[in-house]
């Protein structure tokens, strides 16, 4: 009987066949014509549609059966033209509408229609001389004859919804366009030298590091890079010119000291250092500290400036101490051979405010890190912010206030709550418990039932007691870790006071607060779901910044003006500086966006670079090898791992490999699960894989391994050519499991994504479900994979808290990502440049008997069986790997061998027979959103396939092992360069000038005086009025210096203390507001009695200043601007305290100094509420 008889039969007359099949399986069998393959060469005619996407009438109903089969996509390297034939459809959602060239030979023109015979005899020992031991061409041929681009069939619905290709552009056009300071380096460059934070002067933008400071001068902004190979660290061979201090421990947080042009500097060693704004900058040298003193046992981890001058710095354990602006600036007049004397005078100045409110050893102040100070200038206030509480602090006396939780109730009200919480969080905990309880139980009782049932199933049936136990283990502990994580999610991660004097803080679950200057909690609103990591404020908007890069800008009631990604990593810091915005990302990129952004002059720069796109653009190619192998629990020969891929790596520069059951005892899969839990992965079999690869790559000296993620029995690894690795790296990794439960990874899928020439490409390792019938199942587990998969750093990489980004708010990026991702949801992988998928999909052939199948494979009559192919009937509906494409094949189906039995005769010959089956692939997706699309900026990775086959000579599994080794395009931007032409284009564009020019603007305002005279315990009103009938203004006094009045009436020299704060007997409230159009703002200027004389304790002076009795003069600057002005009008106000000719304020003096003796804290407290 012929095979064709033989195939109907066992169709139609296989009622167990047929049930095993699911529905679709049959409905696409029932397309697939019975007529066997003909072993020779023959030809045949076919019609293509147009581009107008109209087609023609077949000429020829004959089934095709060889290289022609539907939806192959042939790649001309000369046109980029894909050959794209569906003879069976007519359904225009199954292929692109365009028309072809024959997949070897001559092309034919856009919208024609061939004719064209193909000798496949002939082409098939000329592509590979494919023989049954091998499955693939030969090494020496392929020298011989240059390899060329393998047809390839893509599958349906690619081209909506999270199966879309990302848009990409030359200048991206989801966000206003910015200057990029720093590009985004590599995150291994930056080992030891991760920026943390940022501030700016007028002048300069200053960051700190893990190794000192560095400082960009605005002027060098635009200036490009020094390229690879010039003074630049690796890393830094893209950004702006900038300069480097000498080697520091390193630098948490930074503060700007205008008045004493310093930028003040806290480490982790503890101490508070000093580096001097504007100095001359060399390259030769890192330029030094100044004035440096030990501030904390423990890490500097916040600090700020009062209203007068004083520096506050925050430490671990709820340690607040303050530095006496006196004291400093008392050190920083002594010369540097005095410093050791200098710092000492710093430290011995210290007031522990902490001590201060300590009674009896009980401590009125959280003990929580101080992880921010904030200085409400307005008020004279200063906030400490610890995870879960407030503390808030007088600037001029430092008495403690109030203490209040992120909820806003005292510290008395948070006590009662934590009592009242702690018992509702128990009785809730025992009810989720009694809920779940009945679920678990009914899960096992349907178990045991099933086990019963299925006595045969060996492994699954000794293992699965094991496996339930461990799955139940990681539900208990996800249960018992919501609580924890709900709380985590309250930890108050940025504060910053808005331009109308409320106070903003953001938590690690994305709320956002508004607060009163007396602590009272005024509204609450949340425009995002990720952590808030950083805040800043300018005028009438407040910035806020993401741990997933989002940027948004909000308004004063808090209402969303516009957002943006940012930065492909959390934001870590928000700054104001030079007209823009700047943003520091935990990678360490800087972006400066426009203070009005967004606003029409970012359209303009988007256009005007855009066009500049062939200036900028780098065209680079990459080989890539990918090879998948399960690898049954076996290992692998040296001989084995050459032939596979050490024979196929002398062009290549990244090699990915991906391994399934690696290991699979059911001890082994309970641990695996137990010890993702707690963020642990790998085993020593995994590492045994991992370095003998190694060796046949030629590790070390040829290939450097970057990474890998082992999941259970799932293991994959990637190794960078040498003279590659500079333009590779930022290595995450993924798994999601789709075993029991989706929590056991005895099936499911590892992943590692890394920037390759700044594109992201993602390698996805899968184990799908197993056995014929479970097409769905397996449907599902790639749908499950590709939607949740997450990827984070690795845990043999830095860990977060390097880089700034606290764990509470960088655990709202990790289960959840999928849903918080700001773009539309999108998941990771669907934001990719490049996805590529490997692993043992287990689809199956159906269809067909195990005697057809051999038949078959022994006349290679691979065109046949690809019909029976599940994988490519599910592509071909829609079903799985939406849009993914794969070469055909060409090679004998991987499943099932005997191991250590060579060739066809290996295939399974036991009791069962399974049929064999390509379970064994590699798929992938590029940025094509059609075929015909070049490599460009818009379309930046563009893959070919060169080698696509299975490696029949290895023996030690019963799976074969495939390779793929692809051609990879990819366009990429010169940032430098990019950088240089904006700076060209806003010098040239005269709207661009205008526009900048509108910005200047600052509204008409007066004051009603600029000389105002006090004497003792006396009040004055300053009034500022907005002339202007149509925009709010922002004002803020500061304090230009202090001067003594000589006995001939003239001031001394004016002296300002510290950020332009004022002299301790003056209060201005509110010292920062926002005036509304037409309205008149009234300043209070006060003066309060605040006299001290030389304090000692234990005779150790504590201050080296003592306020004389002669008149003082002070001059208030009162700055002014518009909601987005980028300039400032000042109004001068001098203020005078008349004091001389009262003999009596200095016998009240003397006795104040006996009365208070060495008190610190004794100072008199102002009898002042503000508002």
């Amino acid at each position: 009987m012929s095979t064709k008889k033989n195939s109907r039969k066992q169709r139609s007359n296989d009622p167990k066949m047929n049930e095993r099949l699911e529905e679709d399986d049959r409905t696409a069998l029932a397309g697939i014509s019975n007529s066997p393959p003909h072993r020779k060469a023959y030809s045949y005619s076919q019609q293509l549609r147009t581009n107008t996407g109209t087609h023609h009438k077949r000429q020829h109903q004959l089934r095709k059966h060889s290289l022609d089969e539907n939806r192959i996509l042939s790649h001309n390297p000369k046109n980029n033209v894909y050959v794209c034939g569906t003879p069976n459809s007519s359904s225009d959602d199954e292929f692109y509408p365009y028309s072809t060239i024959t997949a070897t030979g001559g092309g034919v023109a856009v919208g024609s229609v061939s004719d064209h015979h193909v000798d496949y005899l002939h082409l098939s020992q000329r592509i590979g001389g494919m023989a049954v031991g091998d499955g693939g061409c030969d090494d020496d041929d392929f020298e011989k004859f240059p390899q060329q681009p393998m047809p390839e069939f893509m599958g349906s619905g690619g081209g909506v919804g999270i199966f879309r290709v990302p848009n990409r552009a030359p200048v991206n056009p989801s966000r206003p366009t910015c200057l990029e300071l720093r590009p985004h380096p590599l995150r291994e460059t930056q080992v030891g030298k991760f920026l943390r934070t940022i501030v700016s002067t007028e002048t300069q933008l200053w960051a700190g590091q893990e190794s000192g400071v560095r400082v960009w001068n605005y002027s060098d902004s635009y200036k490009p890079g020094t390229g690879v190979g010039g003074r630049a660290p690796r890393g830094d061979e893209d950004a702006a010119p900038f300069y480097e201090s000498t080697s520091a421990s390193p630098t948490i947080c930074l503060i700007v000291d205008q008045g004493s042009k310093f930028v003040w500097s806290g480490h982790k060693d503890g101490k508070i250092r000093s580096w001097k704004m504007d100095q001359n900058l060399s390259d030769d040298n890192g330029f030094k500290e100044g004035l440096s003193w030990q501030a904390h046992k423990g890490p500097v981890l916040s600090m700020e400036i009062s209203s007068y001058g004083d520096i506050w710095s925050g430490s671990e354990g709820g340690s607040i101490r303050v530095w006496p602006w006196e004291a400093v600036e008392k050190s920083m007049s002594l010369s540097l051979e005095e410093r050791h004397m200098a710092s000492l005078l710093v430290e011995r100045s210290v007031i522990d405010l902490k001590s201060q409110v300590t009674i009896n050893g009980v401590c009125n102040i959280s003990s929580s890190d101080v992880k921010c100070l904030l200085s409400d200038n307005a008020r004279a206030k200063v906030w400490a912010v610890g995870s879960l509480s407030f503390s808030l602090w007088d600037a001029r006396t430092r008495d403690l206030l109030k203490v209040f939780n992120v909820d806003g109730q005292s510290q008395n009200e948070n006590r009662a709550d934590v009592s009242s919480s702690s018992v509702t969080s128990s009785s809730s905990s025992t009810s989720s418990a009694a809920q779940d309880q009945p679920v678990e139980d009914e899960m096992n009782i349907k178990f045991v039932s099933k086990s019963k049932k299925e006595k045969s199933q060996g492994f699954l049936q000794r293992s699965r007691n094991a496996i339930m136990g461990a799955a139940d283990a990681v539900r208990r502990v996800a249960t018992k870790g919501a609580g924890a994580f709900a709380e985590d999610g309250k930890r108050t991660e940025a504060i910053v006071l808005a331009g109308d004097g409320m106070i903003w803080t953001g938590s690690s679950n994305g709320l956002l607060v508004q607060w009163d200057g007396n602590g009272n909690r005024l509204q609450e609103f949340t425009h995002h779901p990720c952590g808030v990591l950083c805040f800043c404020s300018y005028g009438s908007r407040v910035w806020v910044g993401y741990v997933s890069g989002m940027v948004q800008l909000l308004d004063l009631e808090g209402n969303l003006i516009a957002g943006w990604v940012a930065h492909n990593g959390p934001v870590i810091k928000l700054v104001v500086g030079n007209g823009s915005v700047f943003s520091l990302a935990t990678h360490g990129g800087i972006r400066g966006w426009n203070i009005s952004s967004p606003a029409p002059i970012d359209n303009i720069l988007r256009s005007e670079l855009s066009d500049r796109e062939i200036m900028y653009t780098r065209l680079e190619s990459v080989k890539i090898l990918v090879g998948t192998w399960n690898v049954g629990q076996g290992r692998a020969s040296h001989d084995a791992l050459m032939s596979w891929l050490g024979s196929a790596v002398s062009d290549v520069g990244i090699v990915v490999i991906g391994l399934q059951e690696v290991e699979m005892g059911a001890g082994f899969l309970a641990m695996s699960a137990a010890k993702e839990t707690v963020g642990l992965e790998g085993s020593a079999i995994g590492q045994w894989w991992q370095d003998h690869i190694g060796k046949a790559l030629d590790e070390g000296s040829t290939f450097e391994r970057v990474g890998s993620r082992q999941l259970a029995g799932l293991m994959t690894a990637i190794w960078v050519r040498n003279t590659l690795r500079t333009h590779v790296g930022d290595l995450d990794v993924a798994a999601v499991a789709c075993g029991l439960g989706r929590a056991i990874g005895n099936k499911g899928g590892v992943g590692l994504r890394l920037r390759v020439y700044d594109r992201i490409m993602c390698f996805v390792n899968c184990h799908l479900a197993a056995h014929l019938e479970a097409v769905n199942r397996r449907n599902a587990d790639f749908d499950h994979i590709y939607r949740t998969m997450t990827f984070t750093r690795s845990s043999n990489m830095l860990n977060n808290a390097a880089a700034g980004v606290s764990s509470a708010a960088q655990m709202l990026r990790g289960p959840n990502a999928s849903t918080v991702n700001p773009d539309e949801g999108k998941p990771d992988l669907a934001e990719a440049d490049m996805v590529v998928f490997c692993g043992d999909f287990n689809y199956r052939l159906f269809g067909i008997s195990y005697d057809e199948a051999r038949d078959f494979v022994s006349q290679r009559s691979f065109d046949w069986l690809r019909e029976k192919d599940q994988l490519r009937a599910e592509m071909k509906a829609g079903k799985a790997f939406q849009g993914m494409r794969e070469a055909l094949i060409r090679f004998p189906p991987t499943y099932k061998f005997e191991r250590g039995k060579p060739g066809l005769g290996g295939y399974d010959s036991g009791e069962k027979k399974r049929i064999p089956a390509w379970c064994d692939r590699i798929l992938y997706r590029d940025n094509r959103a059609n075929p015909a699309e070049e490599c460009s900026l818009e379309c930046p990775v563009v893959a070919s396939i060169l080698q696509y086959e299975a490696r029949m000579d290895v023996t030690e599994s019963d799976h074969k092992p495939v390779r793929c080794k692809f051609n990879v395009d990819i366009a990429h931007v010169d940032r430098s360069l990019r950088r240089e032409e904006l700076g060209k284009i806003l010098q040239s564009n005269d709207n661009i000038r205008s526009n900048l020019e509108a910005l200047r603007f600052v509204p008409e305002t007066s004051v009603n005086t600029n000389k105002i005279k006090l004497k003792n315990q006396d009040t004055f009103n300053l009034k500022i009025t907005n002339k202007s009938g149509e925009d709010m203004v922002f004002f803020h006094i500061i304090c230009e210096g202090q001067a003594t009045i000589n006995e001939d009436s003239v001031a001394s020299e004016y002296h300002p203390r510290g950020s332009l704060g004022f002299p301790r007997w003056l209060e201005v409230t509110p010292a920062a507001g926002m005036i509304d159009p037409d309205q008149v703002a009234e300043i209070t200027i006060h003066h309060e009695e605040f006299h001290t004389v030389e304090e000692f304790v234990d005779g150790v002076p504590q201050s080296w200043w003592s306020e004389d009795t002669r008149d003082k003069e002070v001059i208030l600057l009162v700055n002014v601007r518009g909601s987005c002005s980028t300039e400032t009008k000042t109004h001068r106000v001098n203020v005078r305290h008349c004091l001389s000719g009262n003999p009596a304020l200095v016998d009240q003096k003397l006795s104040v100094s006996k009365k208070h003796g060495g008190s610190s804290s004794s100072h008199q407290k102002s009898t002042l509420t503000y508002h």
